[in-house]
């Protein structure tokens, strides 16, 4: 499965366009978080909002995720050892108040498992770079799992 995310703040209907014009060729189930787009997707399946367990969730099942640059989501994928796509909202396309995401991206650009993507026709290749690094990818080791795991709940509660 492949998972896309815009984030929860703004709609962002030219990754989901492009995914759902993509979706048809990738041989595998594609769920797509749109938020508040306009664009309805009829190739892939669409909610606007997941509630953060579910969202979790399917991150831990999916092949590779498609997102804008919002770290959250990178770090959430990079948490869980998933290939991540990153298509950044530009400015010059009305996307978002600055360019923010591009300077995010190419900040991220190079680390292992974030792959990039700048322009539409970027993305088929990107996706298709994340799903053989998902093919390949190791599991956790245990010891790593339980740091990861205790970082989080430090995070999150305080606590370890």
């Amino acid at each position: 499965m492949i998972l896309v995310t815009v984030g929860m703040q703004l709609g962002f209907d030219r990754l989901i366009e492009a995914m759902d014009e993509l979706a048809p060729s990738l041989d595998m189930p594609v769920i797509a978080q749109t938020g508040r787009s306009s664009y309805q997707p009829a190739n892939m399946e669409a909610r606007e909002k997941i509630a953060p367990s579910e969202f979790e969730e399917l991150v831990k099942q999916s092949r590779v995720i498609v997102s804008h640059a919002g770290i959250g989501t990178v770090l959430t994928a990079q948490r869980l050892s998933t290939p991540i796509v990153l298509f950044p909202r530009r400015y010059d396309f009305g996307e978002h108040r600055n360019d923010h995401q591009v300077a995010t991206v190419r900040n991220l650009e190079g680390r292992p498992g974030v792959l990039i993507a700048f322009e539409q026709q970027e993305l088929a290749g990107r996706i298709a770079e994340g799903l053989e690094l998902a093919s390949t990818r190791a599991a956790l080791s245990p010891t790593k799992a339980q740091l990861q795991s205790a970082i989080v709940s430090f995070i999150e509660t305080g606590n370890i």
